[in-house]
């Protein structure tokens, strides 16, 4: 009879603490029907009443990924399939568009650099011919 006891009470202790944890766990905004502050009094004070009441009236309800036309996707749970992209992800190296972009970058950035040594000659060169006129 003693150990019956004791097993009891390690459940409950176990599914107190189990409770505590996820009721201080939850966001303050989705604790139902009390505050949170009042649910952690109500677990600790009044112990397999207490946790019980927690899981059944306290605790925030799990909406189930794709239930409803308004659901929206939370990370974790699953992408509904009429939100799901139509176009498939390409790695940048093997996307044409995003190639070609690259290539005409490219030669933008030559002919900008052709540009400015083309200016650093002309302006090397009018450096010089002040030089040799002071000269």
């Amino acid at each position: 009879m003693i150990r019956l006891y004791g097993l009891l009470f390690l459940i409950d202790l176990v599914v107190l603490v189990v409770a505590l944890i996820d009721c201080l766990s939850t966001d303050e905004h989705q604790v139902r029907n009390l505050p949170k502050v009042a649910w952690v009094f109500i677990i600790l004070l009044f112990s397999p009443v207490g946790w019980i009441a927690w899981f059944v009236a306290g605790r925030p309800q799990q909406a189930r990924a794709g239930t409803g036309a308004g659901s929206q996707w939370r990370p974790g749970s699953g992408f509904p399939e009429d939100q799901r992209p139509s176009r498939r992800q390409v790695a940048p190296d093997d996307d044409p568009d995003f190639l070609r972009e690259l290539a005409r970058n490219r030669r933008a950035d030559e002919e900008m650099f052709s540009k400015w040594e083309s200016d650093l000659r002309r302006r090397e060169e009018e450096l010089r011919r002040r030089e040799e006129k002071n000269e």
